[in-house]
C-alpha cells in the first residue's frame, strides 16, 4: 500500500515539474549505516535503508522522511535532502530523546525507531509521548504517507 502512496506523491510532483530524489546505492546505504552506528549508537533499520534505495528522504505536503545527509551523497539531490544525521544531533539535545532513531516527521508527529525496543513509534510533536507503535517499518512509512493527504 506504501507504494502506491509514494507513486501518488511522485506523479504530483511531477504535475508542478518537481522530481522526487533517486534511490540512494547499497553501498551508500552501507556506509551511511556504519556511521549512524558510530553516531548514534545504533544501526538503521533494513526496511527504512530499502526504501532509501527507492527514495532518499521526501518532503511533500507537511511530511518528511528523513535521508542520507548530503554531504555524504555522491550526487546532487532533486530536491533537498532533511538528514537523518543532522536532524537526529538535534534532537538529541534532549537526553531521553537517544533511545530513539528519528526517521522522518509530520505536522504534528516525529516517526521513530526504538532501537533498545526494535519497534517503530509515532511521536507526539512537541511532547514526545508514544501515540502509536507499529510493528513494521513499513506500515509507519505508510502511515507519514497518508499523514501527506493528497
Amino acid at each position: 500500500m506504501w507504494k502506491e502512496k509514494l507513486n501518488e506523491i511522485v506523479q504530483e510532483k511531477q504535475l508542478y515539474g518537481e522530481k522526487t530524489n533517486n534511490g540512494a546505492s547499497k553501498d551508500e546505504t552501507k556506509s551511511f549505516n556504519k556511521k549512524v552506528k558510530k553516531e548514534l549508537g545504533g544501526f538503521l533499520p533494513k526496511a527504512y535503508m530499502d526504501i532509501l534505495e527507492i527514495v532518499n528522504g521526501i518532503e511533500f505536503n507537511g511530511i518528511i522522511l528523513y535521508g542520507i545527509d548530503e554531504n555524504e551523497m555522491g550526487e546532487v539531490p532533486n530536491q533537498p535532502i532533511h538528514g537523518l544525521l543532522k536532524y537526529n544531533k538535534i534532537w538529541y539535545e534532549n537526553e531521553w530523546q537517544r533511545k530513539y532513531i528519528f526517521l522522518g516527521e509530520g505536522n504534528i508527529s516525529w516517526y521513530v525507531y526504538d532501537k533498545h525496543r526494535n519497534k517503530y513509534f509515532e511521536l507526539d510533536n512537541p511532547s514526545g509521548s508514544e501515540s502509536k507503535e507499529f510493528t513494521h517499518f513499513e506500515d509507519m512509512f505508510e502511515n507519514l504517507l497518508s499523514d501527506a493527504s493528497l
